[in-house]
């Protein structure tokens, strides 16, 4: 299926563990892009949420049919904006089955400011006491993943301009691939 404009679908995945401030991210990238944009975690399975409500982290097990469903989602949209954890590499992989180029933009901060983010947001069913499960399951983008990594802790909007910069400066490789495909 072609993305916008004919072109080669491409998928952007801001990527991390939660309260990395992929949501806040994503939206606004998607936004600025107009690419639909979608939250990972609006597409859980109850019996998901149930788990991470009672602190309780999920396995692969229960990750999988979550990520092959976020896929189908991806495939379904052409190009898009994804706010997913994608914290290891086998999910990530997992991802890049979806039509197109899969770009990763890992965002990251420091433990603390994390932490203080998750204690103070209203109405997320992740609680804090996931934090060190997720930081302990998070494998860092590898050399040959394509994608970025963005420390979040300035104002939301530097991050999405710093996302917005190096998105154009890859552009013209996204352009040339699709070309060469």
């Amino acid at each position: 299926m072609p993305g916008k404009g004919g072109m080669k679908p491409v998928h952007y995945v801001v990527m991390g563990v939660s309260g990395s401030g992929k949501s806040a991210v994503a939206a606004r990238l998607g936004a600025y892009l107009d690419l639909a944009a979608v939250d990972a975690d609006d597409l859980h399975p109850e019996t998901n949420i149930t788990k991470m409500a009672a602190c309780v982290p999920l396995t692969d097990a229960d990750r999988v049919p979550w990520l092959e469903s976020l896929v189908r989602w991806m495939d379904a949209a052409s190009s898009s904006v994804v706010a997913c954890s994608a914290l290891k590499r086998s999910y990530r992989d997992i991802l890049r089955r979806a039509q197109g180029d899969v770009v990763f933009i890992h965002l990251v901060a420091p433990r603390a400011i994390i932490a203080s983010r998750m204690e103070t947001r209203i109405g997320h069913f992740m609680p804090p006491c996931l934090l060190d499960s997720q930081l302990d399951a998070l494998e860092p983008l590898e050399a040959d993943e394509w994608g970025i990594v963005v420390e979040n802790t300035a104002a939301i909007q530097h991050v999405v301009d710093a996302i917005l910069a190096w998105i154009g400066k890859t552009r013209l490789t996204l352009i040339s691939r699709v070309r060469s495909d």
